[in-house]
């Protein structure tokens, strides 16, 4: 990455996966958003956010990109942003019913799913759900998560979303796994992550959950333990080929059948890295 960042969102627009902000390696938020084209394994700067936000969560509904909170290195944000590619441009939409950082950003019936995360002012994770519906500038506030995840995994196999892993206290990391369905609005549990993070790079190829490296509760380096989870058996599978360089608060996202990691810190509490790293199922 031309910048390094941890904490950073990252959302497919366009057949490019735009980097959103983050910490540098300064400890600084940022309002940089790196835009990577996978075809030519190349970067380019996009329009920068239109203020400095870290631990964001993004999503894409009809070719507009969608940032959801964080906050700018002190203070929580409930700031909703809404990018369109065709005019480079951003703009504000309605907040969020609550401010938060560290939410999980999931699409399914055209609406975005935030979930989890963490209210700000010290160890206030929340199981909260919130929904947006981009056609209407509306939020509805759904059934909350069995437990309170701060930064989880996750992502949709089918119709149902699926979220792992998170801290739902401070000093402590879950691998908790549970299904939500939006029709019912309703969640349940699943067979839980026997590598218990927080901060993971995840992802859903096909009807796979893709779970790699993220903070163990070790006060050191990054797992670099690479899980896969199957919602059809309901397990998951531990022998996968390990992550290169653990990772946690890095930014992912799946493009072209790959999960895409950026970034994020090497060691708790270190210095953003630069790394791309790619796993090809």
């Amino acid at each position: 990455m031309p910048t390094a960042a941890a904490f950073p969102s990252a959302a497919v627009l366009g057949g490019e996966i735009y980097v959103i902000g983050g910490w540098n390696a300064s400890g600084k938020a940022i309002d940089n958003v790196q835009v990577y084209n996978p075809g030519t394994n190349t970067w380019s700067a996009g329009t920068a956010l239109p203020t400095a936000t870290e631990a964001s969560s993004a999503a894409v509904v009809n070719n507009i990109l969608y940032v959801f909170g964080g906050d700018n290195g002190t203070t929580v944000t409930d700031a909703v942003w809404a990018y369109n590619p065709t005019t480079k441009t951003w703009t504000s939409k309605a907040a969020m019913p609550t401010a938060r950082n560290g939410t999980l950003a999931v699409v399914e019936g055209g609406k975005i799913y935030v979930i989890g995360g963490n209210l700000g002012g010290g160890p206030n994770f929340v199981a909260t759900v919130d929904s947006y519906n981009p056609a209407t500038n509306t939020w509805t506030t759904e059934a909350s998560m069995d437990g309170a995840k701060d930064f989880p995994g996750g992502g949709l196999i089918g119709t149902t979303i699926v979220v792992a892993d998170g801290a739902p206290a401070g000093s402590e990391v879950t691998g908790d796994t549970e299904a939500y369905n939006a029709t019912t609005n309703e969640w349940s549990e699943l067979t839980a992550d026997p590598t218990a993070r927080t901060g993971p790079c995840s992802g859903v190829i096909g009807a796979t959950l893709y779970d790699a490296s993220g903070y163990i509760n070790n006060a050191g380096a990054a797992t670099t333990v690479n899980e896969s989870f199957s919602l059809s058996t309901n397990k998951w599978t531990t022998t996968l080929l390990p992550i290169p360089q653990g990772t946690m608060y890095p930014a992912s996202t799946v493009a072209n059948g790959q999960l895409y990691c950026f970034g994020g810190w090497a060691d708790v509490n270190g210095t953003a890295i630069s790394n791309v790293q790619i796993y090809q199922p």
